[in-house]
C-alpha cells in the first residue's frame, strides 16, 4: 500500500497475504475460489482504506508534537513486528483492531444485502399482488437490482472524497494497464493508458447483479421467508460464479467475451477518474513495491511511446 502523507512524502508499507488458495488446495477450486476471493479483497481492501485513512484523522485538530507520537508509535510497532517475523514467530495481532474490522465488513456486508439483494425481492413481492408470472416477475426483480445498483453507483460517485477514491482507483488501472501493454511504469507513460480494464470489481459486481437476477429466474420460491433465506444462500454462489466470469473474460480476447465485459468497462467511467501526476507517483510506488515490472517487460522488450504516440 501506498500513501502520500499530509506532508507530501509517499509512505509505502508492505505486508505478507498468504491466500487460502495457496494453503488448500479445495479452496483453488472452480466457484469455491470466486468466494475466497471475493472475502479475501473485502479484508484486505477494507484494512487498506483504514490505514490510508488514519494519515488524516483528526489531522488539523493534532499537534505536531502528536502527530509525531503517533507517528513513532506506528513504527515502534512495526519494527516489534518485523522482529518477530525475522525470528521465526507468529506477528501477534491487535485484538482491537481485528474486532473493529470484523464488525466493519459485517456491517458492509448486511447493508450490501439489504439493499442489492432483500430490498428489489421485498418490491417484486410487492409488485408480485398485481402480476402473477414468475418470469415476469423475475425480470422485474432483476431490473430493479440493476436500477439501484446503477443509482447506488452514481449517488456515491457525486461526494467530494468518493471521487478523489476513484481518481486514485483510475490511477490504478492505467499503472497495470502501462505494465501490460509493455511500457515502462513512467508517470508520462502511465498517463497515456486507459482507465479501463476487465478485471476490475465494478465489473465483477455488475456481474454479480447480472447473474443473481439469472440466477433467480430459475429457482422458483413463492414463500417469503423461504425466497429470502434462498437469495441469502446463493450469494456466495453467485459470487463464485461471477469470479469465474470475470476471470476468465479477462485472459479471453473474443469477440464473444469483450461483448461481455463491455457494460462492466462502460461503468468504470462512473467508478474511475483521470488522476493527477501526483496520484500516478502514489500507483506507481505501490506497484514497485510488490512487483519487479522491469523483469517482467525485459530490457529489450519495454517500448517507450515517443511524443507522436
Amino acid at each position: 500500500m501506498a500513501v502520500r502523507k499530509p506532508n507530501n512524502e509517499i509512505e509505502v508499507v508492505t505486508h505478507d497475504c498468504k491466500s487460502l488458495m495457496h494453503k488448500y488446495k479445495i479452496c483453488n477450486l472452480p466457484i469455491i475460489r470466486g468466494v475466497i476471493a471475493f472475502g479475501e479483497s473485502l479484508v484486505i481492501g477494507t484494512k487498506i482504506m483504514t490505514y490510508s485513512a488514519s494519515f488524516f484523522d483528526d489531522e488539523e485538530a493534532m499537534t505536531e508534537k502528536e502527530r509525531e507520537k503517533a507517528r513513532k508509535r506506528e513504527e515502534k510497532k512495526r519494527e516489534r513486528q518485523e522482529k518477530r517475523k525475522a525470528a521465526g514467530k507468529p506477528v501477534k495481532k491487535d485484538s482491537s483492531d481485528g474486532l473493529f474490522m470484523a464488525i466493519t465488513i459485517t456491517l458492509s456486508m448486511i447493508m450490501a444485502i439489504a439493499i442489492f439483494i432483500l430490498l428489489p425481492m421485498g418490491l417484486s413481492v410487492l409488485i408480485g399482488k398485481v402480476v402473477k408470472s414468475h418470469f415476469v416477475m423475475s425480470i422485474i426483480e432483476g431490473m430493479l437490482r440493476l436500477l439501484i445498483f446503477m443509482t447506488y453507483i452514481y449517488l456515491i460517485s457525486k461526494m467530494e472524497d468518493i471521487q478523489r477514491v476513484f481518481m486514485y482507483h483510475g490511477a490504478e488501472h492505467k499503472t497495470i494497464n502501462c505494465i501490460e501493454n509493455g511500457y515502462e511504469l513512467t508517470v508520462e507513460n502511465v498517463r497515456r493508458q486507459s482507465r479501463e480494464h476487465k478485471r476490475c470489481g465494478t465489473s465483477f459486481l455488475l456481474f454479480v447483479v447480472i447473474i443473481s437476477s439469472i440466477f433467480f429466474i430459475f429457482i422458483r420460491v413463492d414463500q417469503v421467508l423461504l425466497k429470502t433465506i434462498v437469495r441469502l444462500v446463493l450469494v456466495p454462489v453467485i459470487a463464485g460464479v461471477s469470479y469465474e466470469v470475470i476471470r476468465f473474460a479477462g485472459k479471453s480476447e473474443s469477440k464473444i467475451m469483450q461483448a461481455i465485459s463491455r457494460p462492466g468497462m462502460w461503468l468504470q467511467g462512473m467508478t474511475t477518474r483521470e488522476p493527477d501526476d501526483a496520484m500516478i507517483e502514489v500507483a506507481i510506488a505501490s506497484v514497485e513495491a510488490v512487483f519487479d515490472w522491469k523483469a517482467f517487460l525485459g530490457k529489450e522488450e519495454a517500448k517507450v511511446p515517443s511524443q507522436a504516440e
